[in-house]
């Protein structure tokens, strides 16, 4: 199985029955850990006291029928056989329907977009245009002309990730206070409110400290009150969707249909059953997932809770580190260092810095609560604020994406986005009581994500306005005091054209840069991944003799970037092949920019790995072996050849890579308004102050860095 590009669904449906069933196995842990311990807190919170003296099993049996019809519509029917249908090659979650929409509908939200992108996709689902007189057509068309519907879009999606975010923060809160909650049943009663709390804060603790390891009647106004309680039971639905990528779709509907939903029925009107046969006996009845546990299994079930809500907490914490580096690749959140926890499961990854932020607030909020019912309203809001978004954006591709009739679109949200709002509605009457925390990590989480994409956006609009013509730079020579060293300088940009004013800015001050010196644009395109073969393009700046290249490396949303000795083995040996093709050196620089592959042979410990297309020619030819990194055992193997340009490459990579980093200071043009002061010299400024920056990501060496400090007038 390629980790590289994920499970397409061509391989998907190649994939044996073994295959099959052993993915939809480890799906029941991933993806439905958070919806599977929802049975320990929907009823407490959706009635806690209110029918402990009530004579009538109406409430409860009106709370089943809800329950059932929820879980039947929105994960069965909804999630399970509508939205797994709209994967992103495979991918899925609020970002993989953002991005269907941006190709097809070809919004230019990404500043450093380039047409020879758009061929990246080209081996994904096709791209056919809907009828010039249909429904999509013209909505196509507005959204391709609008920039304000476009940045809406961008809006909606951006909150749908603020939404998972704070579900990422309330869930493991309650899955964990509400599995601990067994120890009243199982200890002293005069003891456990001292116990409760203790555990579950140790319990979230060693959560995120090892995280790094992968009715048919209405009861009127209380019934409708009660909703905000019966909407947990949906609770990690959107995980279904968002771990696709994880599995496949086949796995997800076998998983969830032949096991998951039927044992989650049966739990709720197991609970159900009992509370109508006990409610209105005893006095001092409590409403609960372990009352209706008989006494002598109650530890052992405590410990099974316990164990079902750290695996189902991992996993919504983990999807949430899923949106963030989906939102920081696309550039909507500050810069984090990501860590890939796993070589063979795609898409564990773990963030540190998150990862503390997230132990924090979760802690915050379970101390702060104390009580399943308001913690249970703030969770429900993000759950099904984040289903509404979801709904949203689903109709849209189903017009855009898959060509269907505007009234079945329509259709598709009147029925569910019905039945969220209904359930939103629920929540939002519970504002007070629990459910204006998820509003607020919302407000905050959106605001950091707006400044820093404004921030960026004007940072590139800065480099454009002021880059460096290539003239320029070729009239840079020994007349006017500017020499070459040995080596090869890679200066980093966000530019795809011309000369970064950074490094003229580096000139000035330093009249030398090396023998090679490389352009590097590291840039994230609207798809899940890029194949090896297609990340690179390739260009000269300029003649063949002054040996200025640009090189553009294009990562997926959900690849992973390689460190710094990879990424100088991939960058030099597309530059060799580049060279070995003898591409024609022309002025105009869009015309040398092209698709490079790397088919050198690379021998790590004495292991070769080689492309099949380039095998039989090396085979041919004698080869030079360079060590080209003193730290590790590596060789860098091209074949001998009279071509000046590529020894001179090979010599100036033997003599050592140098990254030269820019670190701009933005500060607010005079005159700009209120607003826009604040979200640049404090907003914007904080967030670059305390991000990680390019080094930390590649985790270059301090000895091979330069770094050119500029101000930024934004």
């Amino acid at each position: 199985m390629d980790m590289e590009t994920g499970i397409s669904r061509d391989l998907v449906e190649k994939q044996s029955w073994r295959t099959i069933l052993t993915l939809a196995y480890q799906s029941l842990g991933v993806v439905y850990g958070d919806l599977s311990t929802s049975p320990l807190y929907v009823y407490q919170t959706a009635f806690a006291g209110d029918i402990a003296h009530s004579d009538s099993n109406d409430e409860i049996f009106g709370a089943l029928s809800f329950i059932f019809w929820t879980l039947t519509l929105i994960p069965l029917l909804k999630y399970a056989f509508i939205l797994l249908r709209a994967d992103d090659d495979g991918e899925g979650g609020t970002f993989a329907l953002y991005s269907l929409l941006c190709r097809h509908a070809k919004m230019n939200s990404f500043p450093s977009y380039q047409l020879a992108d758009e061929n990246l996709w080209a081996h994904m689902k096709s791209i056919t245009p809907p009828t010039s007189s249909t429904f999509g057509a013209r909505l196509k068309s507005s959204l391709e002309k609008n920039r304000v519907l476009q940045i809406f879009l961008l809006v909606l999606a951006l909150l749908g990730a603020c939404m998972v975010i704070g579900d990422g923060i309330l869930s493991p809160a309650i899955s964990v206070f509400s599995a601990v909650s067994g120890v009243e049943f199982a200890t002293s009663k005069d003891h456990h409110q001292y116990v409760e709390l203790p555990l579950a804060c140790f319990i979230l603790m060693a959560l995120f400290a090892l995280q790094h390891y992968g009715t048919h009647r209405k009861t009127q106004r209380r019934g409708w009150m009660s909703l905000g309680g019966i909407i947990l039971c949906m609770t990690g639905s959107e995980a279904m969707f968002a771990d696709l990528g994880h599995f496949s779709q086949l796995s997800i509907k076998i998983a969830f249909t032949s096991f998951v939903y039927p044992s989650l029925i049966l739990a709720y009107m197991g609970q159900a059953a009992y509370l109508s046969q006990h409610h209105s006996i005893q006095n001092d009845f409590r409403i609960g997932f372990y009352v209706s546990v008989p006494e002598k299994f109650r530890w052992p079930v405590l410990v099974i809770a316990i164990l079902a809500a750290v695996v189902g907490s991992q996993a919504i914490i983990t999807g949430t580190f899923s949106i963030i580096k989906q939102c920081s690749a696309l550039g909507c959140f500050p810069r984090v260092k990501i860590i890939h926890t796993s070589s063979e499961i795609h898409g564990q990854i773990y963030i540190p810095d998150v990862n503390w932020i997230l132990m924090f607030l979760c802690l915050a909020v379970t101390i702060g609560f104390r009580d399943t019912k308001q913690m249970g309203n703030a969770a429900g809001l993000a759950v099904i604020s984040g289903m509404l978004i979801t709904t949203c954006l689903m109709s849209l591709v189903m017009v855009l994406c898959w060509h269907q009739n505007g009234f079945l679109a329509i259709c598709f949200v009147l029925v569910f986005g019905t039945i969220e709002a209904l359930y939103f509605s629920a929540s939002v009457i519970k504002f007070l009581e629990g459910a204006w925390v998820p509003v607020a990590f919302s407000v905050i989480f959106m605001i950091v994500m707006c400044v820093w994409r404004y921030g960026t956006l004007k940072t590139y609009e800065f480099d454009v306005e002021n880059k460096v013509s290539v003239d320029w730079l070729l009239s840079l020579g020994p007349s006017l005091g500017i020499v070459r060293v040995r080596g090869i300088g890679l200066v980093q940009t966000e530019l795809v054209s011309g000369i970064p004013a950074i490094f003229s800015h580096f000139i000035t001050n330093l009249p030398a840069f090396h023998q090679v010196l490389v352009f590097v644009c590291v840039k994230w395109v609207p798809i899940p991944h890029v194949k090896q073969e297609q990340r690179f393009l390739v260009g000269r700046v300029g003649p063949r003799k002054h040996r200025i290249y640009r090189c553009i490396v294009r990562y997926g949303y959900r690849d992973a970037e390689k460190d710094d000795l990879q990424f100088e083995n991939d960058l030099v040996c597309s530059l060799a092949e580049y060279i070995r093709t003898g591409k024609d050196s022309t002025r105009d620089e869009s015309e040398q920019i092209s698709v490079v592959g790397t088919p050198w042979q690379l021998h790590e410990e004495g292991r070769g790995y080689l492309g099949t297309e380039e095998a039989s020619e090396l085979r041919e030819i004698q080869c030079a072996s360079i060590t080209i990194n003193p730290r590790k055992r590596v060789s860098f193997v091209v074949p001998e050849c009279q071509d000046m340009e590529l020894q001179e490459l090979m010599e100036a990579r033997e003599a050592g890579i140098a990254y030269i980093f820019g670190h701009s200071y933005a500060k607010a043009k005079r005159g700009s308004s209120l607003v826009k002061t604040m979200a640049i010299n404090i907003g914007y400024r904080f967030l670059r102050r305390n991000c990680r920056g390019p080094r930390e990501i590649l985790s270059v060496p301090h000895a091979s860095t330069l770094e050119v400090g500029m101000v930024y007038q934004l």
